[in-house]
């Protein structure tokens, strides 16, 4: 059977009201994060589960030149430019969890309790918006547009799962963002968000 996020915060508002009382406090930060203006002097991240904890950090001159790099030469499609923001998105993941203690994260949730700085994946969809947002208060988006986390399988008898999204300017789709598949600085996964709501899983993931 697959595994999947096991945060009960993806889950609808009006049953975390009667199932989990204190999920209400995690759902109210997650939303103050995914509405916060980030920029590199200063922006909060996710982990713990569901935002149960939150550090602050900031990028210097030269690490935000790292984000930069990724993106020379500038894409001329939106295919390109989405395997740029993959690979941006893999170097703040590095540059933000030797500041934040989670760069111990490991793809996936169940089993990895252990392991210093986890997150579900409702952190991952959350920083992966700041990170986003990051890029494209930079003008670094030319083919895409940030748009709102979205969640799958709440009511499929499964463990509801929640992504960041991106929407390609030219032909309207929407492509899922996700970082919960693999360790911290790997690059996430980015694929059309119809096939990830169909239950889309890498099979070389640890979260298998």
């Amino acid at each position: 059977m697959r595994r999947w996020c096991s945060s009960f915060i993806c889950i609808a508002s009006s049953v975390l009201a009667v199932a989990m009382p204190q999920a209400q406090a995690d759902l109210s930060v997650m939303s103050q994060l995914l509405k916060q203006t980030p920029t590199t002097a200063g922006f909060d991240i996710c982990h713990g589960g569901g935002c149960a904890k939150v550090s602050r950090a900031m990028l210097t001159d030269a690490e935000w030149q790292l984000v930069l790099v990724q993106f020379q030469p500038r894409a001329y499609d939106a295919q390109t430019e989405r395997a740029q923001l993959a690979q941006a998105i893999a170097v703040l993941e590095l540059e933000v969890g030797a500041k934040t203690g989670t760069a111990g994260d490991r793809g996936g949730t169940f089993g990895n309790s252990a392991y210093p700085g986890q997150m579900d994946c409702n952190d991952e969809a959350t920083n992966t918006t700041t990170y986003l947002k990051l890029m494209q208060n930079a003008g670094l988006m030319r083919f895409h547009t940030l748009q709102d986390t979205r969640t799958r399988g709440v009511y499929l008898n499964r463990w509801p799962h929640t992504t960041a999204v991106i929407r390609e300017h030219e032909t309207g789709q929407e492509f899922a963002v996700d970082a919960w598949f693999y360790d911290n600085g790997n690059p996430p996964v980015i694929l059309p968000l119809q096939q990830w709501k169909a239950g889309w899983m890498p099979a070389d993931s640890p979260a298998q």
